[in-house]
């Protein structure tokens, strides 16, 4: 057999059966395709007229007229455009997927720009037999002695075309509407659709029902010599809507804007006018509490407006829209490829003309130009909130409640905002001021870091426990210690057990720096360790009240930080940042709550705090709780729960996937310090095998708890009936 080589043929009945059912994603889209057909046609024909080619009256009134005829069930799309002869309707409409958008284009693409050339595919035509039984074409072309053209189909598969009864150049094309379309000869519904995809269309779009007058194509010559007046007029008739209508209020207007402010220069916008708009296009009450009028012309034209709305509740619920347009044409809401996620918690509009889309242009192909406009709308986004932060520091702060979930969530999912933003996120302290991270480090330095001589003598033995000196540690620590308060037996196995730990600590330590240095690493872990600076923060203002005042007393300082995207926010500022580690202000008692006198009994403490671990875990029945008695500086403080900052990360992390056993009693690091110097505690320590010793154990452990989080239900009602017995005791 011998070899064959040809062209492959497409079948039209065959591949248009497919066309009408997944070209498009939505029906009411032909709507859309039809309109931009109409504008494509207008624009062609005022390129060629600038070009000097075409010779169009100077009454002539550009406009698109959509009509609808509820008892005929059509729907007509009428423009004054470039028209067609019968040999372009052969190459536009015969042939599939020809797109005369296309042609146009490469035709006077060196004497005229085709940046409102809306069409690039072909296919929009066909979008019409989705919803129709029957598609009509009647056109008359712009060119001298043209024959108007009649052009039918049945179906999509075959055409008869004769001689058509247009007299003005235009096209007009009527869809007879399917049995399942007929809700689009309906003026609401079609309406709708006018205003999600046309609302701001370059060509004027008029909406009218089959027995309303005409739209006329020219107008009057004074009429058109007032029409850029009358524009400018708009927006003073729009503040009398109380007082009495004008005549010319009658005549019917267009249902679209064709020049909207993402068109104009940043420059020629007032703030009333982002407002004015942003209430028009989101329905939004709220006022936005800024924005960003995007306006690049090179290396692609991309324009468009980005508000941030007042968003002061958790990420979760925020609902942000980003609608897409294509040389003013609606493509879509909330496209991912072209939008950083982060930023779809906002409103806006952006229109690119020179992106990528597919035939239905509701989707996009994912190339590296979209990314590139992906980046350029973050660097403008960050390169905003840090002009803000830097010239408008005042209204940074005055917003940073609102936006700051939205900053945060940035940070999060995107590598490049979060490199430009980390300098300047600001955080509320306890005071209600901002600062940033910097001025929290720079603020607790002098605390953290005091001169070594006015350090704790404990701090000091610790020091030289580190550097291997337990020998040192052990008989400074006993020089210290008065004679009455070492116990015989007690004191001297304490002792022992002392030096042998640092024993063992110092000989670790050596063998531990011999590996690094085997090994070139001259750092210290534990060294870096302590060089980090610890954020203090809080997430519940009133239920860390107790923990909050304890902190205002010692002079020390807090953020507040009570947004759920804040805990693995700060995760990520730790990953980003070696050098800090945040800590909840109830997760450790830190020495500038403690007595200085508690260095004195340290060994007395150790031992009330084994005594009190087993009264306590046996009156509660808690097997992993752990009891410290401390000596506080406010005796008015019983006892406080901490947790440690790593034990309830986890909880959280378990709590948001819905792992069981995420509450707090099911982990160890859970841990009662108990206030020495509280006469209540001092009586249990006294008392431990007194009748209402358990009683008060328990009542000590949930006040303790309530200030650390709510009690659950079971817990709450032995509580509150615990807390009538000790009313009753008193009342006796």
């Amino acid at each position: 057999m011998s070899t064959e080589r040809g062209n492959l043929s497409i079948n039209s009945e065959n591949i248009f059966p497919i066309i009408k059912k997944w070209l498009y994603s939505d029906r009411d889209i032909f709507i859309r395709e039809m309109i931009s057909n109409g504008a494509d046609a207008i624009t062609k024909l005022k390129k060629l007229e600038i070009m000097g080619e075409a010779d169009i009256p100077e009454n002539n009134y550009y406009r698109i007229v959509v009509t609808v005829n509820p008892d005929e069930k059509t729907i007509i799309f009428s423009d004054n455009g470039i028209g067609m002869t019968a040999d372009e309707v052969r190459e536009y409409i015969n042939q599939i997927a020809y797109s005369g958008a296309q042609k146009f284009i490469e035709t006077y693409k060196d004497k005229t720009n085709d940046d409102q050339i809306i069409g690039h595919f072909g296919l929009g035509f066909y979008s019409a037999f989705m919803v129709a039984d029957k598609v009509t074409i009647n056109t008359l072309s712009w060119q001298k002695d043209a024959a108007p053209v009649y052009w039918e189909s049945d179906g999509g598969i075959e055409y008869e075309m004769g001689e058509g009864t247009r007299t003005e150049r235009g096209t007009d094309v009527t869809l007879y509407l399917n049995e399942d379309s007929y809700e689009f000869s309906n003026e609401y519904r079609v309406k709708e659709v006018l205003n999600k995809y046309c609302s701001f269309m370059p060509v004027e779009i008029y909406f009218r029902k089959a027995a309303d007058p005409e739209i006329p194509s020219v107008i009057e010559k004074e009429d058109k010599a007032s029409e850029a007046e009358a524009a400018k007029e708009t927006a003073v008739e729009d503040k009398k809507k109380d007082d009495g209508r004008k005549e010319d209020d009658k005549k019917p207007k267009p249902i679209n804007n064709t020049t909207p402010l993402w068109t104009k220069h940043p420059n020629d916008c007032t703030e009333e006018e982002y407002k004015k708009f942003y209430r028009e296009v989101f329905h939004d009450y709220k006022e936005p509490l800024f924005w960003i009028h995007l306006n690049m012309d090179y290396p692609f034209n991309l324009k468009g407006i980005l508000y941030f709305p007042k968003i002061n509740i958790e990420y979760e619920s925020i609902e942000g829209v980003i609608k897409l347009y294509n040389n003013q044409v609606f493509v879509a809401d909330n496209i991912k490829e072209v939008i950083p996620e982060f930023l779809m918690l906002l409103k806006g509009v952006i229109d690119c003309p020179d992106l990528p889309l597919n035939v239905s242009r509701s989707a996009l192909q994912n190339d590296g130009f979209v990314n590139r406009i992906s980046d350029y709308i973050t660097k403008k986004v960050a390169d905003k909130l840090i002009g803000m932060f830097k010239v408008e520091r005042e209204n940074y702060e005055k917003f940073w409640d609102d936006i700051s979930p939205f900053i945060k969530f940035g940070c999060l999912k995107d590598e490049k905002f979060s490199e430009k933003m980390m300098d300047f996120i600001i955080y509320k302290n306890l005071d209600g001021k901002y600062i940033t991270l910097d001025d929290y480090i720079k603020a607790a330095k002098p605390k953290d870091s005091g001169d070594e001589s006015e350090k704790s003598e404990e701090k000091a033995d610790k020091a030289a426990a580190d550097a291997g000196e337990g020998k040192a540690e052990a008989g400074q620590e006993k020089a210290d210690q008065k004679p009455d308060e070492i116990k015989d037996g007690v004191e001297s196995e304490t002792d022992r057990q002392d030096k042998a730990e640092g024993e063992k600590d110092a000989a670790s330590k050596e063998d531990t720096d011999k590996k690094e240095s085997d090994t070139g690493e001259e750092a210290d872990d534990e060294d870096e360790s302590k060089k980090k600076a610890v954020i203090y923060y809080v997430t519940d203002e009133k239920q860390q009240s107790q923990y909050i005042n304890m902190f205002r007393e010692a002079g020390m300082d807090a953020v507040i930080l009570k947004h759920n995207i804040d805990q693995p926010f700060i995760t990520h500022v730790e990953y980003k940042n070696a050098n800090v580690r945040f800590q909840r202000i109830d997760s450790d008692i830190t020495d500038g709550f403690k007595d200085e006198t508690e260095k004195k009994d340290k060994k007395l403490l150790k031992k009330q705090s084994d005594a009190m671990t087993k009264l306590f875990r046996k009156v509660l029945g808690k097997d992993k709780l752990e009891v410290k008695v401390e000596r506080l500086k406010n005796e008015k403080v019983s006892a406080v729960i901490t947790l440690s900052e790593e034990t309830r990360r986890l909880q959280d992390m378990m709590r948001m996937y819905s792992i069981s056993g995420s509450d707090m009693g099911s982990f160890e690091g859970e841990t009662l310090v108990l206030n020495a110097n509280h006469k209540l505690v001092q009586y249990i320590i006294e008392n431990e095998k007194g009748e209402h010793t358990p009683m008060i154990c328990e009542q000590l452990y949930d006040l303790a708890l309530l200030s650390h989080k709510p009690l659950e239900a079971e817990a709450m009602t032995r509580f509150v009936q615990r807390s009538n017995e000790i009313m009753m005791l008193l009342a006796k």
